[in-house]
């Protein structure tokens, strides 16, 4: 027993399975080597976390482990007690020396089988030509980031993932006649990053998951490959939200444009539109573009335009001058009305 999965995932023994679910999400972006940066240590750790998660993500995996992990403190325990009776034992064996009548019983040594301890069924003595059994592989889990106009139109996104599979070479029993197998370095298995271009359709879903059958863990003796499993996290974009099949965006234009009128130029999911600004257009007035939202089951949105007068930050002499005739010469009042009652 030299890991400690628990303490690997930063977590208690007796935490939830949605919160080691959560501090492995955070430790595995942390350290995902895209991230983190692509060096022996940082696939070690990385390589580390998948395996404390695999282990106590799987209820079963995890009661053995538990079961093992006491078993260990146990057994460290009961080392330690023996250390400190070596003396007294050592005296017993010198007065059963001197004084035979007193040698009623001896000493014995416990030892514990470790395959024993996990297996839970009873050892046939009896040599069998029958094959183990396949084992399914298990499964992997992923995110992926995607803006919101890739939700709408679909998008192809490029996964790197650090798979570990048996080994081909000595069959994950780390020995090849006898000697350390050298393709694994006696591991009994191997790790290597693979890459997978993934379509996501459409219309997805935030929090979907998309799934890739027999992409995951490796089988063993036989059995099937596991599943990769990847869930789909949408982005608001800056200045672009979503209201059921509806796009809405917020459009800044001056004050003179507000007056005047202007012309803006925007980026639709239909394309790029000329969107014009009509005269003496008020602050927070909004202006729909029929047909240029999400489509899905046969209907389709809009977008939604919210005008936002501003005032730009740096302003010349000049302009504040024209700002300033603009008071002098100014005949309406647009707060005769605040003082109603």
């Amino acid at each position: 027993m030299t890991k400690d999965y628990y303490k690997i995932l930063g977590i208690q023994e007796f935490d939830s399975a949605e919160n080691i679910k959560s501090a492995y999400r955070k430790l595995a972006r942390k350290w995902h080597p895209d991230i983190a940066g692509n060096s022996q240590d940082v696939i070690l750790k990385f390589k580390e976390i998948n395996e404390a998660y695999e282990v106590l993500s799987n209820s079963v995996k995890r009661s053995e482990y538990d079961r093992a992990r006491r078993f260990y403190s146990y057994a460290k325990e009961g080392a330690d007690s023996r250390k400190t009776s070596q003396t007294e034992t050592s005296k017993k064996t010198k007065n059963n020396a001197t004084n035979p009548k007193n040698d009623t019983t001896k000493e014995r040594g416990i030892y514990f089988n470790w395959e024993d301890f996990f297996s839970s069924k009873p050892k046939n003595t009896k040599k069998t030509d029958e094959r183990p059994a396949p084992k399914r592989g298990e499964d992997i889990f992923t995110d992926v980031e995607i803006s919101v106009f890739d939700a709408i139109q679909g998008v192809e996104k490029v996964v790197n993932m650090l798979q570990t599979d048996v080994c081909p070479k000595c069959g994950g029993r780390k020995f090849v006649n006898g000697s350390v197998c050298k393709h694994c370095n006696g591991k009994g298995e191997i790790s290597d990053y693979k890459k997978f271009t993934v379509k996501i359709p459409a219309g997805v879903k935030d929090k979907s998951k998309i799934r890739l059958a027999h992409e995951g863990c490796a089988g063993i003796n036989g059995g099937a490959n596991g599943d990769l499993y990847i869930t789909i996290h949408i982005q608001e974009q800056q200045n672009y939200k979503t209201d059921g099949l509806n796009i809405l965006k917020t459009v800044p234009i001056t004050p003179f444009e507000a007056v005047l009128g202007t012309t803006v130029k925007l980026h639709t999911i239909s394309g790029d539109y000329s969107v014009k600004i009509a005269p003496y257009t008020q602050n927070g007035q909004k202006i729909r573009l029929s047909g240029c939202g999400i489509v899905q089951n046969n209907k389709i949105g809009d977008m939604i335009i919210t005008i936002e007068i501003k005032i730009p930050k740096n302003l010349t002499g000049e302009e504040i001058e024209l700002y300033k005739k603009l008071e002098s010469i100014s005949s309406g009042n647009i707060r005769e009305d605040i003082n109603d009652r």
